[in-house]
């Protein structure tokens, strides 16, 4: 027990109660606040010119064309927020095994950061550097004759992803594989070839989730995996392996890691931060937006309070920043 503790005077001397009564007076004794500033909004693109496509596993998350990005990025903007993240729904017919796509320094995602940069260069870019978007078996690498994701030439691979998404304007690479070395293959690329103000957020602690399924949607992958992505992401019985895979990630150069999925880990979120004290983010992902959507409809729960309370237990819990779909909702309620 603290010594503090033992000293310390008893009711009616102390009423905790009294930092309570007012709300100028919670909002001065917050230990922790949640801005803006604080949301990074993921985005979706589709090819075409038309509507947005809405999805219908994630309500009132949509693709959005190229051409409506700009307005999505300015909107961002205006709100406070200060950092977008694109995920591509490549086409079918540019899938392939290889994921030769990713490497094309005209596929959906560069043009849609040339785009955005040309638009509203004030706001960040962060981008996914996984081939699961451009495969054909799904899965985040390249694949043996027997379904085996090989790690060595999946980095390979994402060294070319992540140069010609930084040639084309982004600002933060997201290496989301979790693939042994690739981060130091990236940060050893983008130095070499003068992008010194490219950052790697590594998704350092990446779990083999159940929570994914409405992203697998949204990036046109569900029902291609073949077999599952436990042999790369990591076990949910695992807490300190997630600190092995921080100090790896670390070491090799990035600038800052994340905790994905956010909710179910936020035990692991806070591991990380005491541990190592760096930029650390969490995902609050597909499944836990669903979830909050869901309870919202049912009339389980106030939708606005459960946005800002899950959005404020990742700040609690360390995060410097949070990967949310309610990102433009939680800004609009912050006051951004």
């Amino acid at each position: 027990m603290s010594p503090f503790a033992a000293a310390a005077p008893a009711f009616p001397a102390i009423r905790m109660r009294r930092g309570r009564s007012a709300p100028w007076i919670r909002a001065m004794l917050a230990e922790h606040v949640l801005t803006p500033a604080d949301l990074i909004w993921p985005l979706f693109i589709a090819e075409g010119q038309g509507a947005e496509e809405p999805i219908a596993t994630l309500p009132g998350v949509s693709r959005w064309t190229v051409a409506q990005l700009a307005g999505k990025a300015r909107e961002a903007r205006d709100l406070g927020i200060p950092c977008i993240a694109l995920f591509p729904n490549t086409p079918a017919n540019l899938r392939s095994e290889r994921g030769e796509e990713a490497l094309n320094p005209d596929n959906l995602m560069c043009r849609a950061i040339r785009t955005i940069k040309d638009a509203v260069p004030e706001v960040g870019i962060l981008t996914d550097v996984a081939l699961d978007p451009y495969t054909a078996h799904g899965h985040d690498g390249l694949t043996d004759a027997v379904g085996y994701v090989l790690n060595d030439e999946t980095s390979e691979q994402l060294v070319g992803q992540a140069l010609v998404q930084a040639e084309a304007g982004a600002d933060i690479v997201a290496p989301s594989d979790m693939m042994d070395g690739r981060v130091g293959a990236i940060r050893s690329a983008l130095e070499q070839h003068g992008h010194y103000n490219v950052a790697i957020m590594a998704y350092a602690a990446k779990y083999a989730s159940a929570f994914y399924g409405p992203f697998r949607d949204a990036v046109g992958s569900r029902g291609l995996l073949k077999g599952d992505k436990r042999g790369y992401q990591m076990d949910p019985a695992n807490g300190a392996e997630a600190l092995r895979e921080v100090a790896l990630d670390l070491a090799e150069g990035a600038d800052m890691v994340m905790v994905k999925p956010g909710l179910a880990y936020l035990d692991v979120l806070a591991r990380v931060k005491d541990r190592f004290g760096v930029p650390t983010f969490a995902y609050a992902v597909s499944g836990e937006y669903a979830m909050i959507e869901a309870a919202a409809a049912a009339g389980a729960g106030d939708r606005d309070a459960l946005i800002l309370e899950t959005l404020m237990a990742f700040k609690r819990a360390g995060a410097t920043g949070v990967l949310t779909y309610h990102a433009r909702d939680a800004a609009r309620l912050l006051g951004g």
